[in-house]
């Protein structure tokens, strides 16, 4: 990694409500943040994270939070 430039790593996969589709990553940026991508439909619902992550990690992407989005209405 170029020291000058922000890169980023997948360290684990966001598990979905249906608890079997991966519906997003948790990257952890050369600067040491974590950050939460998600697939083409965007913020959905997670049910959990495998492989599991620190309570620290989950704290910093509001895992917690991540269990509460609402379900979008599809239009």
């Amino acid at each position: 990694m170029n020291e000058d430039e922000v890169e980023g790593v997948a360290i684990a996969n966001l598990i979905g409500a249906d608890m079997r589709s991966v519906v997003g990553w948790v990257y952890r940026w050369n600067t040491g943040a974590l950050a939460v991508r998600w697939d083409v439909s965007g913020p959905q619902r997670v049910s959990g994270v495998q492989p599991d992550l620190k309570n620290a990690e989950k704290r910093e992407i509001d895992f917690e939070g991540l269990k509460r989005i609402r379900r979008r209405s599809r239009g």
